[in-house]
């Protein structure tokens, strides 16, 4: 399908359709399959970002996939983790109204556009705070923060990624699974 579609109108045409897409540019881009170990590595994600929150008691959410970040008027990314803060979203909402964590786990396919389009396209909303890109090949996270005008990136192996705001914090070991 190469037309533009609104926000709204995308949001019908998706509803009908039995894969998942996103918006850019106004166009809609299918969403690749998901390999085991990228499920894995999402799920304790999202389970990391919840317990910190939990943990430090802060007015968040931790959203697992599925959740849409409306980047600009044309374009709408699916992350595969997001933390919302301020007021609970809506039961019936599909965007987050307040991201300030983003995470994508990097898959084969996605790899180009989640380290270049969508670092810049998260960064351009000023709720944003932190964008987390998670190896799925290595225990490796990208974090990208906002500091002043500038956002800076380092790369975590080991040990405890802080995220403040919101004031959470969690570990890399986390978002591994264990071997077995």
């Amino acid at each position: 399908m190469a037309q533009r579609l609104t926000r709204e109108e995308f949001q019908q045409w998706a509803d009908g359709q039995p894969a998942r897409y996103e918006r850019v540019c106004g166009e809609p881009v299918a969403m690749s399959p998901e390999r085991i170990q990228h499920v894995r590595v999402k799920a304790r994600v999202w389970a990391a970002l919840d317990r910190a929150i939990a943990d430090a008691g802060v007015d968040c959410e931790a959203l697992g996939d599925g959740v849409t970040i409306e980047v600009d008027e044309d374009t709408d990314y699916e992350p595969d983790a997001v933390v919302n803060c301020g007021p609970p979203a809506s039961p019936d909402a599909i965007a987050a109204a307040n991201p300030v964590i983003v995470v994508e786990v990097l898959s084969p396919g996605t790899q180009s556009i989640d380290t270049s389009d969508k670092l810049a396209g998260y960064f351009r909303l000023a709720s944003v705070q932190h964008y987390l890109i998670v190896s799925t090949r290595r225990h490796e996270v990208v974090h990208h923060r906002r500091e002043n005008d500038a956002i800076v990136s380092r790369v975590v192996n080991v040990g405890a990624i802080k995220l403040d705001p919101p004031g959470i914090t969690i570990d890399v070991a986390e978002l591994y699974p264990h071997p077995r």
